[in-house]
């Protein structure tokens, strides 16, 4: 397990640096499969799909002001940092609120 999480770890971290970051992510993990690194990129590719999709809404929706974008980017912030120390710490600890809903709805990230 140990040894998983070591090997695994790289990945991870470039699963939250960007929604581009956790595309590479995804590719990186193709072959060999890591379950640590899986696990974060499901949480980040939550994270990042989270963020855009709560932006575009706020655009389209006429309520992108200042105080509507900066709540969304400090719960982003949050977010991503919960989940990069998670990653320093070499621990799977799930997202507070959507963290287990992102490993179940990202079944498709092997």
């Amino acid at each position: 397990m140990k040894n998983d999480i070591k090997n695994g770890k790289t990945t991870a971290i470039v699963s939250y640096i960007t929604i581009v970051g956790c595309l590479i992510a995804i590719t990186m993990n193709l072959e060999p499969k890591n379950s640590f690194a899986r696990f974060h990129i499901r949480q980040a590719f939550g994270i990042h799909l989270l963020f855009h999709a709560m932006a575009i809404v706020a655009t389209f929706s006429g309520i992108a002001v200042a105080s509507i974008s900066t709540i969304l980017y400090l719960f982003y912030m949050a977010m991503w940092i919960f989940g990069f120390v998670q990653v320093l710490n070499e621990k799977e600890t799930e997202l507070p609120l959507l963290g287990s809903h992102f490993q179940k709805w990202f079944t498709f990230i092997n």
